[in-house]
């Protein structure tokens, strides 16, 4: 058993994939009508065969009221692995991208944390070397 599609919830799928591609640098692997909405998938171009992120809509109230919850504690719905969290940071910033945490030592890895404009916060880490 293994992790090939995981998901996280959208205020608007075509908001989110301009995010998650054009600024967070991810690339489109999946876009199929799924009655009034799509599903849309997007993967780190350094393993496009590896793990696909659905952009999934966040129609159902229930998943906006957990969605809004986790926004205002601060807390982030996904967690992405970088190689220099210090560069991405300035490459994002660059770009507009609001963090709500800059980059700050949690015991052996280092993270930050941005909004994807759709509603989540996203974690951004370093591992240790």
């Amino acid at each position: 058993m293994r992790i090939k599609l995981t998901s996280i919830m959208v205020d608007d799928q075509d908001k989110a994939l301009r995010f998650y591609t054009e600024v967070l640098g991810f690339e489109k692997k999946r876009e199929l009508p799924a009655g009034a909405y799509k599903w849309m998938t997007v993967v780190s171009p350094e393993a496009p065969n590896d793990t696909e992120l659905s952009l999934e809509p966040n129609a159902n109230p229930a998943g906006k009221t957990f969605q809004k919850a986790m926004f205002d504690q601060g807390i982030p719905l996904a967690a992405f692995e970088v190689r220099n969290l210090d560069g991405e940071y300035a490459r994002l910033r660059a770009r507009g991208v609001a963090f709500t945490k800059e980059p700050t030592s949690m015991g052996p890895v280092r993270i930050a944390i941005l909004s994807d404009t759709c509603g989540n916060l996203i974690q951004i880490y370093q591992p240790p070397a």
